[in-house]
């Protein structure tokens, strides 16, 4: 069982993450300023050391560090208390919760100054700012006008993409940020979206209720979107308090208790798959029953409250383990070792410049050329790890389409057991109704719908999978190429400076690996780009949502719609001629798998051919921009330790270098260097003895 803490300790454990991530990046910032000036006073001494790769590095986790958060992505079907399990959460009572406000639109709940909403709409409007009494009053329904919206398919405001909630909390002021998801019953469209902000959240909250155990549309959403997809969920089973209240006499103790272990016992059942990790059960880290309006009842009154009783405790317990002892550790981990590889790689760089500062003209072009053949050997093991990375994605994305085509094909021979549990039940007496027929066919098809978005949900992960191995088989190739790049880089090091270099026999192949390998290993996902907000956590290349994004314009998704836009035949004709019965009734349903499976059985070739090309190249796109940034970063090292040396040559050629001067400064340098990562150094190894 997680060990539990209060709400206000909960926020001072964010604070602290908040405080290592501003001094940690302060480090960072000043490592990469200081090594900016350095290369700059290089253009009147001896030259550019050919940093830039590592200030630009630098400068993007620092950035990213400074503006990181926790995103916390909030799932769960309507009346299952989102709301004021989210009120109790941030202590106050801002969604409203006697309806079922913004199901159909995604909101981000992050820290403002000031309370205010801005809508971001999806056609190119300009982002709309209102005041948050507007945003509840007009982007708010009730759960009636929700559940028309699902069955016509249609969606509350399908013009706006989503809502960011800013607000003056001191749990999101620090760092806290907060998605609350569309209804899991909204639209398999909806369902779909939902998994590109998935992956860029830290954890899931997903959202129960105690009175309603594991329903079917819960066990189907995490059947088919988080089973098996890596992803960190804590099960949150709402208003455990009713339990009492629904039983024949609340008071009998013994009664409570009974139910309570059944109650246990079906959610155990239900959601321990869902709880592991590395082959080990979480339950007890992961499922927390909650009694959200009383914890809400207490803050309100007062925040500092002991919420004891209310389960808030082990889930905050739980929840700043994750967040502290797991995701910042990471982040302040990746921070370190970009630091550390800053100064190895400005170290390396001063050994070289050092002895060939006594060089003449003539000396130093003599052993520049003399490395020529090793700068040749770094571009033939770029060549190689490129040429690999080409033979992994033609045979990833050649299999994964044809594995698609295969699928799609093999639903011919599993659709009449698969399909039996999405019809509607059917009753004769009211099928020859009319009123009522009309209703069965759109729960038919409504059947149908999820259906196949749930057979190809159950593909995407297998995609998934194997993408998965087959970047960590990348990931240990870049490792065995990193390593001879290295032995190359060190060869030119000996023959520049005479010396031999020592083998870094107890650093560990990661610590020894050149920064492109680092990278391709999947251990920089802080320097990349501006992923402020995201799950900066995760470390390595991000080809979720590279992939998502491609198959939501032309693969997978695509096919959904297709499917989902069969008409299902004369099934009610079909139906109306067997007449009425029992015996019927059981024909009924042997007729409606029958004239389901000849309409889809039609479109099976077709759909399988028209997507094996969008799906191989949405594989294929993720490769590449893989090996883009492979290629780059491997280009820009050898541009890099070409350019050292011919900046001294031309500085030599222009000018006279003061030798002395130059060694002072680089001492300096190293000195300035050095005592930022000295203090990365100490604020990790203090946060984590504060953690543990």
């Amino acid at each position: 069982m997680s060990h539990k803490i209060e709400a206000e300790n909960f926020i001072q454990d964010l604070e602290r993450v908040a405080k290592v991530r501003t001094e940690v990046a302060a480090s960072l910032c000043t490592i990469a300023e200081t090594l900016e000036k350095a290369e700059s006073g290089g253009k009147n001494t001896s030259g550019k050391l050919g940093l830039e790769r590592e200030i630009e590095d630098i400068k993007n986790a620092g950035k990213n560090l400074r503006l990181g958060v926790f995103r916390l992505m909030v799932l769960g079907d309507m009346k299952r208390g989102k709301s004021t399990f989210l009120n109790a959460l941030i202590g106050e009572n801002i969604l409203p919760s006697d309806v079922n406000p913004c199901t159909a639109l995604l909101t981000v709940l992050k820290f403002g100054p000031e309370k205010k909403v801005t809508i971001h709409f999806n056609d190119g409007k300009k982002p709309l700012s209102l005041d948050f009494k507007s945003f509840k009053r007009n982007y708010t329904i009730d759960p009636a006008e929700a559940k028309r919206l699902e069955q016509e398919k249609k969606q509350a405001f399908p013009d706006i993409d989503y809502a960011v909630v800013e607000y003056p909390l001191p749990i999101l002021e620090k760092g806290i940020e907060i998605v609350d998801s569309p209804g899991l019953n909204d639209t398999e469209a909806r369902n779909e979206l939902s998994l590109g902000y998935i992956n860029n959240c830290h954890a899931i909250l997903f959202v129960m209720r105690a009175t309603q155990p594991c329903t079917l549309g819960e066990r189907r959403y995490l059947e088919n979107y988080i089973k098996g997809r890596g992803l960190s969920v804590f099960f949150l089973i709402n208003a455990w308090d009713q339990v009492q209240d629904s039983l024949i006499d609340p008071d009998d103790r013994e009664e409570l208790e009974e139910a309570e272990i059944r109650l246990r016992r079906v959610f155990q059942a239900n959601l321990n798959e869902y709880c592991v990790e590395e082959n080990k059960n979480i339950y007890q880290e992961r499922v927390f029953e909650l009694s959200s309006i009383l914890a809400l009842r207490r803050r309100l009154k007062n925040p500092s409250v002991s919420l004891e009783g209310t389960g808030f405790p082990e889930f905050f317990g739980a929840l700043n383990q994750f967040l502290t002892q797991e995701r910042a550790a990471q982040e302040f981990r990746q921070a370190k070792t970009l630091a550390a590889q800053a100064d190895s790689h400005l170290r390396e760089a001063i050994a070289r410049r050092t002895p060939l500062l006594e060089q003449n003209i003539e000396e130093l072009i003599n052993k520049i050329n003399s490395v020529a053949p090793e700068f040749h050997k770094l571009a033939e093991i770029r060549d190689q790890f490129q040429s690999e990375i080409r033979t992994v994605r033609d045979k990833e994305a050649t299999e994964i389409a044809n594995s698609f085509r295969s699928y799609v094909l093999d639903l011919e021979h599993t659709f009449e057991s698969d399909f039996l549990r999405y019809q509607p039940d059917i009753k004769f007496l009211d099928f020859i109704n009319p009123g009522k027929r009309e209703a069965f066919e759109i729960e038919l098809k409504k059947g149908f719908e999820q259906y196949i978005s749930d057979k190809l949900a159950a593909w995407t992960i297998t995609v998934e999978n194997k993408m998965d191995a087959a970047f960590l088989q990348l990931s240990r190739r870049a490792a065995h190429y990193g390593a001879s790049y290295t032995k190359v880089t060190d060869k030119i090091t000996e023959k520049l400076t005479g010396k031999k270099v020592k083998s870094a026999l107890s650093v560990s192949s990661e610590d020894n690996a050149p920064s492109w390998a680092k990278w391709a290993m999947g251990l920089f996902s802080l320097a990349r780009g501006n992923i402020a907000g995201m799950a900066m956590a995760g470390a390595g290349f991000d080809w979720k949502n590279i992939l998502l994004n491609l198959l939501a314009v032309g693969g997978i998704y695509t096919a959904i719609t297709f499917f989902t836009g069969i008409t299902l035949g004369p099934i009610g004709l079909a139906l109306l001629g067997l007449g009425v019965g029992v015996m019927q009734a059981d024909e009924a349903r042997k007729k409606v798998v029958q004239v389901a499976k000849k309409e889809l059985v039609k479109h099976l070739p077709e759909v399988g051919n028209e997507q094996w090309q969008p799906i191989y190249d949405a594989i294929k796109e993720c490769f590449d921009t893989y090996e883009g940034e492979v290629k780059e970063r491997i280009d820009d090292d050898i541009k890099s330790r070409k350019s050292e040396l011919d900046n001294l040559l031309q500085q030599k050629q222009e000018q006279e270098i003061n030798n002395d001067a130059e060694l002072a400064r680089f001492q300096q340098l190293e000195t300035d260097v050095s005592s930022e990562c000295t203090k990365i150094v100490a604020v990790y190894q203090d946060f984590m003895k504060a953690i543990v």
